[in-house]
């Protein structure tokens, strides 16, 4: 039987530390996925985009060469070393010698079999012995198990998602009742200082929470109060000049 094939050893911190500077520095490294990969050819290259939590084990978000999807791998799953040309197609080689082996030992078992007593007759061959080219029911029940266990992987990769982006919206109040509201998505800001009626907030503070509702509809007495004061100061104060104006035109 071949020798079964070596663990790939995960990646080194000092190289997650060195993916971490490239994808600061703009520069999403390549990677290669090793056989412990899951739904992705080994040997496939692909781009580290960021960078999750490590406590997930599956914290390296990565592109595959081709496809637009991100998808979640550990660090067992790439390695930074680029695999020699041809090595997929060598790896994959011993299942098939195994099927091979599988298949010659089962006419081994009749040539075995204990010699005919002297003086009797030579029995012939049973019909049913399958001839040098064809494979026997064992091998054919062992080439139908190949492809269900080939297909667990392709299924497993089926079931992983790319995670969504969190999304942060950030509601910003100035002392002259001017609000804005800005929108960040995963790592990038989308919405920056856009302008909101202090009537839209109200009526979304409404909707999210009787408590947020409360703060805002708070913060919004005060404002008016603040506005209500200046409009009777500029009153008072245009009262006055007209009265100026008046005693001048006389």
């Amino acid at each position: 039987m071949p020798s079964p094939r070596t663990k790939p050893q995960p990646l080194s911190d000092s190289e997650i530390q060195q993916i971490a500077t490239d994808i600061a520095g703009g520069r999403p490294p390549m990677v290669w996925f090793t056989s412990a990969a899951v739904g992705v050819p080994e040997g496939r290259s692909g781009k580290v985009i960021a960078l999750g939590d490590p406590a997930d084990g599956d914290f390296l978000q990565v592109r595959p060469t081709g496809s637009k999807d991100v998808l979640s791998f550990s660090p067992t799953e790439v390695t930074l070393t680029k695999p020699p040309r041809g090595a997929a197609g060598t790896a994959a080689q011993p299942k098939s010698t195994t099927r091979k082996e599988s298949a010659v030992t089962q006419p081994s078992t009749v040539t075995s079999a204990a010699p005919a007593p002297a003086g009797a007759p030579t029995p012939k061959p049973p019909a049913s012995t399958p001839e040098a080219g064809e494979p026997d029911s064992a091998s054919r029940g062992a080439t139908k198990q190949a492809p269900a266990a080939n297909a667990a992987k392709p299924a497993k990769a089926a079931a992983r998602k790319p995670k969504a982006p969190e999304v942060t919206v950030t509601l910003s109040g100035t002392a002259d009742g001017e609000w804005s509201v800005d929108v960040v998505s995963g790592k990038k800001r989308t919405v920056r200082g856009l302008p909101v009626a202090s009537s839209a907030v109200a009526q979304a503070a409404k909707i999210l929470h009787p408590e947020v509702a409360e703060v805002v509809a708070g913060v919004l007495e005060t404002l008016r109060g603040a506005q209500e004061a200046k409009v009777q100061q500029l009153q008072a104060e245009l009262e006055e000049a007209k009265r100026l104006l008046d005693e001048l035109s006389d």
